[in-house]
């Protein structure tokens, strides 16, 4: 446990900081509203979403999506705390991984559980191409996987699968 100090602060600190950004957009910002931030490229909006990540399903009503995605959700989490536990602690790179998909996973969990819903707030624009508005969550679960990706495909399996 003493080995995972690190990863446990961080964890913690990326949490914090992702619920202090939902409550302040939720505080701040009316639910379905936006403000310019950057114009024509970045937005900070208030939306809710009840569905999955970048907004997919968010659109249905149905009590079973929410209720699939919330188990769903809890599976993949202890899932990832399975494998964090039996990552050995020298896989610095395996372990910072599966800590941002962690932090991102409770971070959306802990609003899907709470409020019925996710708070997505960032929002970007590119030549009228919309990229799905999302969350620190997000970008914590999407950059712990695509380190993940990078580390299965680049490594020698014996560096990267748990033991």
């Amino acid at each position: 446990m003493k080995k995972r100090v690190f990863s446990f602060i961080l964890i913690a600190a990326l949490l914090i900081l992702d619920q202090i950004s939902k409550a302040l957009i939720a505080g701040n910002i009316a639910l379905n509203s936006s403000i310019e931030v950057i114009p024509n490229f970045f937005h900070l909006v208030h939306v809710r979403n009840k569905g999955a990540i970048f907004g997919f399903f968010s659109q249905s009503a149905n009590t079973w999506v929410f209720i699939l995605l919330t188990l769903a959700s809890f599976a993949a989490l202890g899932l990832v705390v399975f494998y964090f536990f039996k990552t050995p602690p020298r896989e610095k790179f395996l372990t910072l991984a599966l800590s941002l998909i962690l932090a991102g996973a409770l971070g959306n969990l802990i609003d899907r559980v709470i409020r019925g819903s996710v708070i997505d707030f960032l929002d970007f624009s590119v030549k009228g191409w919309h990229w799905p508005s999302f969350n620190m969550a997000d970008s914590c679960i999407t950059v712990g996987a695509l380190l993940l990706v990078f580390l299965f495909l680049f490594k020698r399996s014996s560096t990267c699968s748990p033991s």
